[in-house]
């Protein structure tokens, strides 16, 4: 019996353990409300909470071409939601 699981969030698989706090893709939901994904191997429950939310660093992408005078540049900011691992059932 492990005592990890494997669950999916966001397109992104991620191995957790009770109590740890994880970043993940942003999940639009209360703050106050708990939430529940499986496990993907044995199917197991796993209870999370939401820590926190926000966005992350900014990433520049830059397209430059040399002796053409091209350079273009954009800005990304990836939101986030924090969970921490309540339990797994």
């Amino acid at each position: 019996m492990a005592d990890f699981a494997v669950i999916k969030t966001g397109g992104k698989q991620y191995k957790v353990k009770t109590g740890d706090v994880i970043k993940v893709e942003k999940i639009a939901t209360d703050p106050k409300e708990k939430l529940e994904f499986s496990d993907l191997f044995e199917g197991k429950k796993v209870l999370a909470s939401i820590v926190d939310a926000g966005k992350s660093d900014k990433v520049l992408v830059v397209k430059f071409k040399s002796k053409k005078r091209y350079m273009r540049v954009l800005g990304h900011r990836q939101e986030f939601t924090k969970i921490k691992i309540d339990e797994i059932k």
